[in-house]
């Protein structure tokens, strides 16, 4: 998809990966709206800010009718969610927000997209859609989710000419991994490296060598990876 000249909408774009898109997609020529709960937050030039709170319906709709030159829709904000087995709510609000906000999102848009040619939809998953770190499993469940939506979407869309791409990356310096001491990657490197792959009509965007791993052991045997992987945990710890 050739972003010159597209209209984009970014959910979550007052802070971290949504800003960095927000901005990065004004400089490759595009008409954005930058969106988030608190439209103070967001202090970008040359943007349409509106509020969207992507897990309300009726503001998910009003967002359609404000916006309904979009053609390239992404689904950017997200939260950070527990242990199955600790709080329900918070597990609730992670698949509220997570999945169900952002397939809200696709099927209010989805009309727009085909009137307006097709164009593309980005969700931004994460390493988490194939892997569980110890405590995070409410967002491992929806970002797996997240994954497998995108995939459906690609099949269910096709024919309208939409474009559905999945973004997958370990950490980056946001502040839902502030309080992590592991490596992290610049948000401005993750924006860039998502819209190239929007730019190449790629499927789906692995951001970094962590992430590519983690996806070439799912081949692997169950307990050698889950192994694996808890040395890894250890070794952002002691980091």
């Amino acid at each position: 998809m050739n972003i010159h000249g597209a209209t984009a909408l970014v959910t979550g774009a007052g802070r971290g990966i949504g800003r960095h898109l927000a901005a990065q997609l004004v400089e490759r020529g595009a008409k954005v709206y930058a969106t988030a709960r608190r439209p103070g937050s967001i202090d970008l030039d040359g943007v349409e800010v509106l509020a969207l709170d992507i897990s309300d319906p009726d503001v998910v709709a009003a967002a359609v009718r404000q916006a309904g030159d979009v053609n390239l829709l992404v689904n950017n904000a997200g939260i950070g969610g527990g242990a199955l087995l600790g709080d329900l709510e918070a597990v609730r609000a992670a698949l509220d927000v997570n999945f169900w906000g952002t397939l809200s999102m696709a099927r209010a848009f989805a009309p727009v997209l085909a009137a307006n040619g097709g164009g593309a939809i980005v969700n931004i998953a994460s390493s988490a859609s194939w892997l569980v770190f110890p405590g995070h499993g409410a967002y491992a469940v929806s970002k797996a989710a997240v994954w497998n939506m995108t995939n459906a979407l690609r099949q269910e869309l096709a024919g309208q000419g939409t474009l559905v791409t999945s973004v997958h990356l370990g950490a980056a310096d946001t502040a839902m991994m502030a309080g992590y001491d592991v490596p992290k990657m610049d948000p401005a490197d993750v924006a860039r490296i998502t819209l190239d792959g929007v730019e190449a009509d790629a499927f789906e965007v692995i951001v970094d060598e962590y992430t590519e791993m983690v996806k070439a052991w799912l081949s692997k045997d169950r307990r050698e990876f889950d192994g694996h992987l808890q040395q890894l945990f250890q070794q952002f710890l002691d980091a």
